[in-house]
Formats: structure tokens, sequence, C-alpha cells
């Protein structure tokens, strides 16, 4: 289908005005004029003159009004979606107390509610469609008058300074789903404590991806605090009995399938729920009959991927994609030892008639290569965090889309030139149209949802860090094809305008965007417990991120008992709202710790454990830093000085005053005290600190009494001096 016909039968009707207008620039580039060379027309009559207006409307009018819809009216979404959040607010209270009107509200929300979703969906396909109508308006123009003229790269500038096709509507959809949850509560009487117990309930073992960019720059500094906590996991071929620790990093080819028509790859573009994908994979070089394993995974937000997979020879790869070979051996073998009748047999048969099934309906050919350098992180028999950082990466055509001239024999399952030749990265012997080399390292992280991996600081403040771009949705399938095959496909993800941009942060900013980021996280969650009674969401956003990029920690407060009578069980609902905001804990460790050093001096030790005589920090030579001894003597010497010019300053107004005036001379005696009381204190803090510094002690060095009593007392008797002259 001709792109021109894609935009139109995508056309949201209120918007149509704001879309890019794709005739129109179609009309400028005059491509009846010219042929698919660039080479002009009969008169060769394009001149700078039209390539400006061409490039002028392409990216600053075409582009700036595309991108103004998208502000605007994610702008006006987020202002509606605040709205309906205050309106819902009017619902917390008393249950039973004004239930029609509650439910007439939480009617009226649901309306509103149905409004912005679907209008968040017309805006994310607005963004996509007008993107890929960008890339393809730019291509035609290379292709047609690209001679003299390039505006790809000025395009693609562009695009990252107005970024209307990376719009994160995550946050949004979280505010969206609580309100859902919460009207819905009204109108079906559902009770609150049923709905929170659903609440977390998640499957066993369910691991959570997170994908960056790593910029060439950082790999080895990633590569290095990486290091210092998981160990490189060593690949071993089976042929091996000892592992070989010198080994260098495996290259991992894999090779996708798809339909002509690019069936698996429009359904992960466009976010399609469960999309499918099928690869053949295996490491090192195939003419060392290496193990290949064909791989089939679908992808879904809601219950993670789900993964099947069988083991072929290569010589079995053909009749096993005709269906003409189901692993009759594999299958006996199994049976002889299990028995034919086993979970175990049922499954790998269901496996291999899905697989096939599944190559048959879709019509699945090879049709991109995709080959990389993988360095994987691990702790040996421990799952929790999976770590690989993929360098290297290249992606080439592997089809036969053009009868003319394959890149594969139709025949084959593979490119022969390739595998024979036993070619490698930088792949110098393909042609430039056929292979694409992705210039930034794949970190990937898998992280499996325990307490251990929730508590995981360095893990969080590596993906936050400026050493690496975040990617949640990058796949090496999805950008070959977009960056290979961008003449059958009509639809491109939008990360490859970001490709034109260096992806290095500074440090600093790095840092900053990640406290802003936090920002608007904790003011969402705030919204959402404004209007949940039952809301557990603390108004403090965990800053550790693993579990999600965004997670946060709920912090519950322990509902009133039914025994505590009726008054008081109204009284927690109407406080709920205000409490849900914060985090406050009731277990034995917090109430000590509440108690500071006084909550611990009769904490009993676990059986088994006695109490420390001696600290082990507390052995051996004492050496105190030069500066820490001058600081403590700079500050005893400040304290006399203070001293000194108090006792200077009484001495002088007692002898000043004559014999009847009483007040000058009982102010006199006043400052004198407080010299005194200055020489005495700043003697006593330097005794007691040095004796902190002797005894290794961890107090706080700092006290605060003695400089608000002299602070106080002077200004006091300055007060009392000026008001009595």
């Amino acid at each position: 289908m001709r792109f021109g016909k894609t935009l139109a039968n995508s056309t949201y009707p209120p918007w149509k005005d704001k879309y890019i207008e794709y005739e129109k620039l179609k009309k400028l580039l005059r491509e009846e004029e010219t042929s698919p060379q660039g080479r002009g027309g009969a008169d060769g009559s394009w001149t700078e003159k039209d390539e400006e207006t061409f490039v002028h409307e392409l990216i600053n009018v075409q582009l700036d009004k595309v991108h103004k819809h998208q502000v605007d009216t994610a702008n006006e979404l987020r202002d509606r979606t605040s709205a309906a959040e205050a309106k819902l607010q009017k619902t917390v209270g008393p249950v039973g107390e004004n239930e029609e009107e509650k439910k007439q509200i939480a009617s009226d929300t649901l309306k509103e509610l149905d409004a912005i979703s679907n209008e968040i969906n017309e805006l994310r396909k607005f963004s996509r469609v007008n993107y890929t109508g960008f890339l393809k308006a730019a291509k035609k123009h290379d292709r047609r008058r690209g001679l003299r003229f390039r505006v790809r790269p000025m395009l693609q500038v562009r695009l990252s300074q107005t970024p209307f096709n990376s719009e994160d509507y995550g946050p949004l959809l979280f505010r969206l789903s609580s309100m859902y949850t919460r009207a819905r509560q009204i109108l079906e009487g559902e009770s609150e404590g049923r709905q929170e117990s659903t609440v977390g309930v998640k499957p066993k073992d369910t691991y959570k991806a997170f994908r960056f960019w790593v910029h060439v720059d950082n790999i080895i500094e990633v590569k290095t605090y990486i290091l210092r906590r998981l160990p490189v996991l060593l690949y071993n071929k089976q042929s091996q009995k000892i592992v070989d620790s010198s080994q260098h990093d495996p290259s991992i080819t894999s090779i996708y399938f798809d339909s002509p028509s690019f069936q698996l790859y429009n359904k992960q573009v466009d976010g399609v729920e469960e999309a499918p994908s099928l690869r053949l994979q295996w490491s090192g070089q195939l003419s060392d009959q290496p193990e290949i394993v064909l791989e089939k995974k679908v992808v879904s937000e809601a219950a993670g991927s789900r993964e099947i997979r069988v083991q072929l020879k290569q010589k079995y790869i053909i009749p096993f994609l005709k269906g003409e070979y189901k692993l009759e051996k594999q299958v006996k073998k199994l049976q002889d030892r299990v028995g034919p009748d086993s979970e175990q047999v049922k499954t790998l048969k269901s496996t291999i008639e899905e697989i096939q099934e599944f190559v048959k309906d879709k019509d699945l050919e090879p049709v991109l290569r995709a080959v990389y350098t993988r360095t994987a992180f691990q702790i040996p028999g421990d799952d929790r965090i999976r770590i690989s950082l993929d360098v290297d990466l290249a992606l080439i055509r592997e089809d036969a889309l053009d009868p003319d001239r394959p890149c594969r024999d139709p025949k084959d399952w593979h490119r022969e030139d390739i595998d024979k030749n036993r070619m490698e990265y930088p792949f110098t012997s393909i042609k430039t149209g056929e292979i694409s080399r992705f210039e930034h390292a794949i970190l990937e992280i898998k992280v499996k949802d325990t307490k251990y991996t929730r508590n995981n600081a360095w893990l969080a403040d590596l993906m936050s860090s400026h050493l690496v771009t975040e990617a949640p949705k990058f796949s090496k399938f999805v950008h070959g094809v977009a960056e290979l095959f961008e003449d059958y496909v009509n639809s491109f993800p939008f990360w490859l305008s970001e490709l034109e941009t260096d992806i290095r942060r500074d440090p600093q900013t790095a840092f900053e965007d990640e406290q802003d980021r936090q920002a608007r996280l904790a003011a969402d969650e705030l919204a959402v417990g404004s209007y949940m009674p039952s809301s557990k969401i603390s108004a403090s956003v965990d800053k550790t991120r693993v579990g999600s990029p965004r997670t946060h920690q709920a912090s519950g407060s322990r509902r009133d008992s039914a025994e505590n009578g009726e008054a008081e069980g109204t009284a927690h609902v109407e406080s709920a709202g205000f409490r849900s905001f914060l985090s406050f804990s009731n277990s034995r460790y917090a109430q000590r710790h509440r108690q500071a050093a006084r909550g611990w001096e009769d904490a009993p030790v676990p059986p088994g454990v006695e109490v420390p005589k001696y600290w082990i920090k507390d052995q051996g030579k004492l050496n105190v830093e030069a500066k820490v001894w001058l600081a403590n003597q700079r500050t005893f010497v400040k304290w006399q000085h203070i001293a000194v010019l108090l006792a200077t300053l009484s001495l002088g107004l007692f002898n000043a005053a004559g014999a009847n005036n009483w007040i000058a001379r009982t102010l006199a005696i006043v400052y004198t005290g407080f010299a005194i009381f200055a020489l005495l204190w700043g003697w006593g803090v330097y005794l007691w600190r040095t004796k902190l510094i002797k005894e290794r002690s961890g107090k706080d060095f700092d006290n605060v009494i003695g400089p608000v009593i002299v602070s106080i007392g002077l200004a006091a008797a300055l007060v009392v001096n000026f008001g009595l002259n």
C-alpha cells in the first residue's frame, strides 16, 4: 500500500488539518519531472529556489504544525486528566454519605476518562503516521533530487529538536487507570478491601527487562562498573569439559522471520499486545556445527514474555519449516526415557505443532540477520540479575523478496556467502544497501522481582547515570527492518531520529534530569493517592528503579480494627486521604529508631550472640589527621576570642558608668557573666570533642546549645540597654 493511502486511512477527522500535507510536498518536489536516479526532467529546471521552498515547507511549516498540535493536545489531555482527578476527589469521604451524588460524579468521570483514553490513542497514531510521513518525504526527495541536495540529515536534526514522536504517555495512563479503578469501585459497590487484596499478586519468577544504549566511549566504563558486582558469564562449548577463561566473547547470530508483507514487524511497531516473533539463533560460526535453536517469542506488557524453542540440526531446518519433519527422533528418545504419556512429551509435541502452524499460517521466511558480540554478566547459579552487553551489531538483509536480485537463495534458509566464507564484523564484503551497522552498544538488564533486587542501589545508579541512554522499546529486528526495508513498510519506530544526535550526557545534567523525572512521578502518585481513600502510594518516590525503571515503594498504614467501634472507624476513613501520603512504619525497628539512642540500649541480641566488649574499629594505633586537631583548637580559640571581647566590653561599660548609674553597672555585670560562660563553654566543648576524637566515636560533634544561649542573652541585654537608657 502506498503511503498516501495509508495516511488517508489513518487520519482522525477532527484533526485532519493538522496532519502532514504529503500530497503538497509531492507537488513541490515535482517528481513527475524526474527520473528515479535524480537526474531531473528534460529541462533540468530544479533550482535552488525550488529546493529552498521544499525544505522550508517540510522542516519548518509542516514539522512545526505537527509538533505544535502534538504538544498542545498532550497538554490539554493532562489538564483534562487533572480536572477529572479534582472532580473524583470529591468522592473521598465516609462510606454511605451522599452515595447518589458520588455515583453521579463517578459516572460523569468515566465518560470523560473514555474520551481522554480515545484521544491518547489517536494522538499516538497521529505521531506515528506523521513521523513516517516526514521520513518518506525526505527519502523521496533524496532519491529524486539528491544529486546536489540531501535533506534527510537536516530533517533528523529537526526531529530531535521537536520530538513529537517520542512522547511518553505512561504516567498519564497510570493516572487514568487509577481513576478508572476508583470510579468502578463507586459504581459497582465493591469493597476497597477486596480491591486491595488483589494488588501486588505476581506470578513466580517474573523478570522485567530494561534496555539502554551505550556510547562507544562509555563501554569500558560500563563494563568495569558491572564487573565490580557481577562476574562475566563464560560460554563453553559442549565439547569442552573444562571452562576456558581465556576465550573471547562469543559472536551470536540471529536470523529473524517475517512474511513478505512484514506482518510481524508491523505488529511490533504498532505496539500490538502479544506481538510474536520467530528467529533462528546460534553462537560462533555456522561451519563449526553449533547448536541451532528455533525460538518463537510472544511479548506482552501485561503477562511478560512467553518463549518456546526447539533445537535443530542444519540439515533438518528446511524440512522442519515446511512441516515435513517433526523431530521424530527426539520425541522417541523422550518417550523411552519418561514414558509416552508424560507431560514433557506432550509439551514437546505441542511446541513443534505450534511453531510449524505459525510458520505456515503467516507464510514466514528469513528476512533479516543480526550479528553481534555479547558479554554476559551473572553470578553462577544466581539468576536474580542478568545483564548482557551487545557490541558490534550488524544487521544484514537475508531475504529473497526481489526475485531478480535475491540476497539469499530462495531454496535455502540462510546466506551461503556469509557462512561459507566465515565473514566477521564489520562485513566489508556486503553491499552497502544490504547492511546496517548500529553505532552504539546495547545494554539489557533482566531483573527478577525479589526483595534483593528491589533494594539494589548500584543497579539503580547505573540505569539513571550518564553512561547509558534509556531505549525501552528498542528491538534489533524492528530496527533492522526499518533501516533496510524502508520501501516495504509504512511505519517506523520512534527511535530512528534519536540516532542522529549524540547520546552522551554530562553527569550533572543526567543527575538533574533524573531528579526532574522523580519529581514528576511523585506528583503523579500524589494526584492518584489524593482520591483513592485506601491508597498505599507514598508521597516519597523510591529512588531505586529496579523491578521497574520506575519502581515506587508503597508505604502502608494498618487499618483500624473493627472492634474499636463505628466512631473510630469513621475517623479512620475521614483521615485516610491524608494518611495515604505518609510513609509511617510501626515495625519494631522503626519504633526503636524513632527513640534514637535510648531505643537500642535494651535491644535484645539474637540467640547465641554475645554483646561485644569492644569494637574492631577501636583497635590499632590512633591516627588522627592534623586538620581534625587544628579544627577543634581553632573553634576553642574562637570561643576565647568572644569571651575576651565580652569581658572588654563589660569592663569598659562598668568604668564609664557613674556611681549612681546602676543600670549600666548591672548590664556590665551581665556581660561579664556571658564572657565567663563563653570561656567555660569553649573550654568544655574543646575537652569533649578531644575525648570523642580519641575514642574514635561516631557521634555528631555539633552542639548548638552554647551559641544559642550567648546569642539570645546578648540580644536581650542589648534590647534592655537601649530600652532603659
